[in-house]
């Protein structure tokens, strides 16, 4: 307490009232102590301490003027000079007891109540403060009086008190930026929005140009929610000053909050023309294109970022992410090993370099990549994609052994359990995948991925459908815009449907046709969230052969096999598609 207090105190001397200081220089360049002599006059002291407190050594000078105002006590200058250094000393009640002195001995010396009205504003003493500040008549002293008696009404949330010491500074003298801006802080504590707006319209009529105002002046409307108007007072600045840098990332940052990408791709990229050093405007900028679809626009901004800032990892990373976008795993896998060990990027961008590396099927040098951002943060995520991995590889043992190492060091993980049963099922161990996941289920019955797991599993295999059902829908209910899931819910139906429509009676057929049409619901939601998969091209072509439409089904076989099929997934695809081109006498 004692250590916030000082530097409270210290602080505000320095910005309340003046005072002379210097720069101590290093200790072996410091002359030595000042003699004392008993004898000097005052006067003699006074100028030591003056020389001192220029050389910066305080404590010295505190001790010369005090020397000086036990010779000559009634000099009400020498008590202020012990005030003043005693407050910058931290020791406030020494402070206030020099400057009461100092007031008694000269009550008209206005410095001497400015520095007292500082010491009391410190110690929460209003009344004092205001007694010291104002004059016979009640006014403030002066200016600067007023505007510390500003401060300690807004400080003691005396708003009204406040909004008349502004007042007065805006009418003693209106020129000045510092009453308006006052009667801004103070409007805008009362929470009144269009005051502050006329207050700071107020400073812009005395200087139309002072781009501070427009600051605060979009600022109060930002904070209202008024986000057109504060372009509005961008616009004013660019049309006095053209392509200001800080206003042009401001706008955008507006346009960006009202989703107008387009005009906040135009912004940034005129920073980018006019201010091409903003590496952090160019970024954006190229992840505005991103968003948009522009990846070409996006590289080639990013390129040409990196190009002229090579140290820039983020950039990079980035540039690698967009040139993933464009199918450019080569120059993306180059991008991403820029990126540095130590970056915070590094992981991130040595994860992307498996996935194109697994995608190449190469899976020994994507778990290379996987352990090197482990050795750097090991994460769970990570933890499992190396199971995963190492499975690909070929080395099942390896990676059952590795997670089995994970889940004895955390038994209840239901994450772990969950990817052991997906190993499992991956080799063909059925029973075994699904022991695992059904633990994983009794460790979280709201497990999304494991309730999935279950009942997709039931499903294929046309056992326990109404349960699957359940686990399903309970899946979507946690993660509702999950297109797998989605289109395990279109296969549930699916399977249910199938017996119906096979069977002789009319109403049956009639709810296996009701019930292929909520899976093919389902299995276009499905397609819609995922961007398009060949398994669930594949099951929207199983429904509809299923209601006999068979040049329907054909189409959707012709676009999952496009696609590129995933062989352990869809081992019977190419089979299907041949033999129903066959049927339909297709060539």
């Amino acid at each position: 307490m004692k250590a916030r207090s000082s530097a409270a105190l210290t602080a505000a001397l320095w910005l309340g009232v003046g005072g002379c200081a210097g720069v101590s220089g290093p200790p072996e360049e410091r002359p030595a102590p000042t003699p004392v002599r008993a004898t000097a006059s005052p006067e003699y002291d006074f100028l030591v301490g003056y020389q001192l407190e220029i050389d910066g050594r305080s404590e010295e000078a505190l001790r010369a003027y005090q020397r000086a105002a036990a010779k000559d006590p009634d000099a009400a200058y020498l008590q202020r000079k012990i005030a003043q250094l005693a407050a910058r000393q931290g020791d406030l009640t020494g402070a206030i007891e020099h400057g009461e002195r100092a007031h008694a001995l000269a009550p008209d010396d206005i410095d001497t109540r400015m520095l007292l009205g500082t010491l009391y504003r410190v110690r929460r003493d209003p009344a004092a403060a205001e007694a010291v500040l104002r004059g016979a008549d009640g006014e403030p002293l002066r200016e600067d009086a007023a505007f510390l008696l500003y401060t300690i009404y807004m400080e003691a949330e005396r708003y009204p008190e406040a909004l008349d010491a502004a007042r007065w500074i805006v009418d003693r003298d209106p020129d000045s930026l510092r009453g308006w801006f006052a009667l801004a802080g103070v409007y805008e504590r009362m929470n009144q929005p269009l005051e502050v707006e006329r207050a700071l319209q107020g400073a812009l009529d005395r200087e139309p140009g002072n781009l501070a105002v427009y600051g605060a002046l979009a600022r109060t409307r930002r904070s209202r929610g008024d986000r057109e108007g504060e372009i509005e007072v961008y616009e004013q600045v660019l049309a006095r000053y053209p392509h200001h840098h800080a206003t042009l990332t401001a706008k955008a940052d507006a346009l960006i909050a009202l989703g107008r990408s387009d005009e906040a791709i135009a912004a940034l990229a005129e920073v980018g023309r006019y201010h091409p050093e903003d590496v952090r405007s160019s970024v954006r900028l190229a992840l505005l294109e991103y968003d948009a679809g522009q990846y070409d626009a996006a590289g080639e901004r990013l390129q040409e970022a990196l190009a002229a800032n090579p140290d820039e990892h983020e950039v990079a990373y980035l540039l690698g992410l967009v040139r993933q976008r464009q199918g450019l795993d080569d120059e993306a896998f180059a991008s991403f090993a820029r990126v540095d060990r130590e970056h915070r990027y590094y992981v991130d961008a040595r994860t992307q370099m498996a996935v194109i590396l697994e995608d190449r099927e190469q899976y020994r040098e994507a778990l290379a990549q996987v352990e090197m951002a482990r050795d750097v943060r090991a994460t769970r995520p990570l933890d499992l994609y190396s199971a995963s991995l190492r499975a690909k590889a070929g080395d099942f043992d390896d990676a059952v052994a590795f997670l089995e190492l994970l889940l004895a060091e955390s038994p209840d993980d239901d994450e772990i359990l969950y990817n052991l049963g997906v190993l499992h099922g991956d080799a063909g161990r059925y029973p075994e995948a699904l022991q695992y996941v059904q633990r994983a289920l009794e460790q979280n019955p709201d497990n999304p991925s494991a309730l999935n797991y279950v009942g997709y599993s039931w499903a294929e295999r046309g056992e326990n459908l109404e349960q699957a059902e359940a686990y399903i829908t309970r899946a979507l209910e946690l993660r509702p815009d999950d297109g797998y899931i989605t289109d395990s819910l279109g296969w549930v139906y699916y399977m249910r449907a199938r017996p119906l429509l096979r069977s002789g009676s009319a109403s049956e057929k009639a709810q296996g046709r009701a019930l292929a049409r909520k899976a093919l619901d389902e299995l276009e939601r499905a397609s819609q969230l995922t961007g398009g998969d060949p398994v669930i091209a594949e099951h929207m072509g199983d429904v509809y052969l299923a209601l006999d439409e068979k040049q329907r089904a054909l189409e959707l076989y012709e676009d999952a096999m496009g696609q590129g099929p995933r062989a352990r997934e869809q081992p019977e695809l190419q089979r299907k598609y041949d033999r129903l081109r066959q049927e339909l006498g297709v060539k």
